[in-house]
């Protein structure tokens, strides 16, 4: 029996990992234990919640007015006393967050194997995003694991040095989920967010970035006014992030226009039925750029970097920054073009499956420093 810990933080990893923590639980190789440590607070368990994921621990580390260093070392100290009172195989984390880094580091520090899901992501550039572009690094080192969701992916890491063998392409857990999501969804149908003319057109934005706090964000609001303001047609829901700083700018800049609809974070089977009926999508969000395509809707992703260039090369995708003109054309123009024809190039919704399997033959026959 091999006994692993998942470690999910935010939402995202929630929505990534729900998919493989199912797998791993419907096979009788593996004990599973999963520990939530909420560094998104509330918005995290919810989301598990749709996927029928039930943690075993939760470290409540969400403060208010915490710190990065908070993050990280209320998250290192949780999980450096779970992984001391029991003997695990791997302790598995995924994506780029500070929960990400600090897992990785208590179970290296507790010479526990670290199998690191979405693995290889790279902007080139440790500013933006940041911090998870560091993040996403050092868990890299630290991780015996490295599933790979695309070949671009892969090929960054064998660059680096890596070697090919702690290497597995396995396409994006996060289209395993949202296929799973869009197929409830259409069986039972969510109660409509948002009531909009039969006649609108509907741009979903969402934005969050650390980077883009300020002068970033300033710029992403006047190119939404600008958008609204030439297209009378154009409806925007804005699902808001609860970061006081994301929260401070939106709300003085978007607040009061009437096609401008600004609402809470959503429960995804929410959003993926928002997203499924958006003519376009609007994001600074990881997850998002690889989502949207995978429905057929095209992506304008408002940061000057991308660790997720397959969209972008396939054409699904466009990096258009802060800047309030760019924002504005690119939409406008993207909005005259027919519809897109679902298509991924991050995944088939097989690589829970597939990760499964990669555990199951190595996780005991390579222990830690092997």
């Amino acid at each position: 029996m091999l006994r692993v810990l998942v470690v999910i933080g935010t939402r995202p990893e929630a929505i990534k990992l729900a998919p493989l923590c199912l797998a791993l639980r419907a096979d009788s190789h593996f004990e599973v234990e999963i520990c939530a440590t909420s560094q998104h607070g509330t918005m995290l368990l919810p989301m598990l919640e749709f996927f029928g994921v039930v943690p075993d621990y939760d470290l409540k580390v969400m403060q208010a007015g915490q710190t990065l260093a908070d993050v990280t070392t209320r998250v290192l100290d949780g999980v450096s006393a779970l992984l001391a009172r029991g003997r695990y195989h791997v302790v598995v984390v995924q994506g780029d967050t500070t929960t990400v880094l600090a897992a990785s580091l208590a179970a290296f520090y507790a010479r526990v194997p670290v199998a690191h899901v979405e693995a290889g992501l790279r902007s080139g550039d440790l500013a933006s995003p940041f911090p998870e572009e560091g993040n996403r690094r050092l868990a890299d080192v630290l991780s015996r694991w490295l599933f790979a969701p695309t070949t671009a992916a892969r090929d960054h890491l064998v660059a680096e040095g890596y070697s090919p063998e702690s290497i597995f392409v396995t396409g994006n857990t996060g289209i395993d989920a949202l296929l799973l999501a869009a197929q409830t969804v259409k069986a039972a149908p969510r109660p409509q967010i948002v009531q909009l003319p039969a006649s609108a057109k509907l741009v979903l934005v969402t934005a969050h970035r650390r980077e883009s706090f300020g002068a970033g964000f300033e710029g992403i609001c006047r190119g939404l006014t600008d958008l609204v303001a030439a297209e009378p047609s154009v409806h925007l829901v804005y699902p808001v992030h609860p970061n006081p700083n994301v929260t401070a700018t939106v709300e003085k800049r978007l607040a009061g226009h009437d096609r401008i609809h600004l609402v809470p974070p959503l429960d995804y089977p929410d959003f993926v039925q928002l997203l499924n009926q958006a003519s376009l999508v609007l994001t600074d969000s990881g997850g998002v750029q690889e989502e949207a395509p995978a429905l057929g809707k095209r992506v304008l992703v408002m940061r000057n970097t991308t660790e997720r260039p397959e969209g972008v090369s396939a054409g699904v995708a466009e990096l258009v920054g802060t800047d309030p003109a760019r924002i504005t054309s690119r939409a406008r123009a993207l909005l005259t073009l027919p519809s897109l024809t679902a298509q991924s190039p991050y995944g088939d919704g097989q690589a829970s499956s597939r990760i499964v399997e990669v555990l199951k033959t190595g996780a005991l026959t390579r222990p830690f420093g092997s």
